[in-house]
């Protein structure tokens, strides 16, 4: 039976949302960094995102709940979110955010794989054709093999790895579990992972703007975490999927806007191809729903 437009669209416009939330999360925390150790970072933003999701979960009644996070997906998932947070952020330190959310969108391949091997999701020509083509856009943009590509760019594909089984878990867990929930035992999760790890550096004092800076990075953060689990909760994951090439395009504008690196042309070519890929996408869907509809 083919997936309502409507529950792909909800899909389609979580994704978007959570690739946006966590490209700010990612700006935010690569200017709080300055000051701070990896592991502190991640403490710190953790202890506020557990805060700010705490109190959520404690308004609107969902802590009734908390037992059901005793499941083998939550357990996969935070494994699966620690590592890449940490791969992921120490290649974020040394690489231009444009570059790196460029790589990052090798995931919609990723996850279209795994969701029609894993899942038995049937992927037809044309969405792996728009998945392909979305991809070829993204190499435009990193261009592996010439400056753009180094060897913490090979770590953030590594970070891949593991971003990819975090959201094929994510499907997995059972969808009375709210999202929120979801999002707390994460946030924990990676804060306590973070203090951990900061047994081995050396903490500073963080002037109060970083903490500024942290907190607003914890506030995108959890935005980031309720929409991930709504997007892999709803939709196709082969319609969903390509819409995380649209944080490219936010990426590339938050890395002038802040940073000042200009995007050349390559990056402006391979930006273009990625918009077309999502409009034809989104086109597509709506048009099969709506033969779907005269058909009924």
């Amino acid at each position: 039976m083919a997936t309502p437009f409507r529950e792909n669209l909800r899909g389609i416009v979580a994704m978007v949302l959570c690739s946006a939330f966590f490209l700010f999360n990612d700006a935010f925390l690569k200017l709080a960094s300055v000051e701070m150790p990896i592991g502190q970072l991640l403490f710190i933003r953790g202890l506020i995102s557990a805060l700010i999701i705490g109190t959520i979960v404690i308004w609107n009644g969902q802590f009734r709940s908390i037992r059901e996070l005793w499941h083998w997906g939550i357990g996969l998932r935070c494994m699966a979110e620690i590592i890449a947070g940490f791969l992921f952020l120490y290649a974020l330190l040394h690489t231009p955010i444009a570059n790196m959310n460029a790589i990052l969108q090798v995931i919609p391949l990723m996850i279209t794989a795994a969701g029609a091997i894993f899942l038995g999701e049937r992927v037809g020509w044309r969405r792996w054709t728009a998945i392909a083509i979305g991809f070829i856009g993204v190499l435009i943009i990193v261009r592996p093999g010439l400056a753009g590509f180094d060897a913490y760019s090979a770590i953030a594909l590594f970070s891949m790895l593991f971003i990819t089984l975090r959201d094929m878990t994510t499907r997995m867990v059972p969808r009375a579990l709210p999202a929120m929930l979801i999002g707390l035992a994460t946030s924990i999760a990676v804060g306590g992972s973070g203090a951990v790890y900061g047994l081995a550096e050396s903490w500073t004092t963080p002037a109060w703007s970083h903490v500024a800076l942290l907190i607003g990075s914890a506030v995108f953060l959890v935005g980031g975490y309720y929409a991930n689990v709504i997007a892999m909760r709803h939709g196709d994951i082969s319609v969903t999927a390509p819409f995380r090439y649209s944080v490219v395009v936010w990426a590339i504008v938050v890395g002038f806007l802040i940073w000042n690196e200009v995007p050349d042309l390559p990056m402006l070519v391979g930006t273009a191809v990625i918009i077309v890929t999502g409009i034809y996408t989104f086109q597509r869907e709506r048009r099969l729903a709506r033969m779907a509809r005269l058909k009924g």
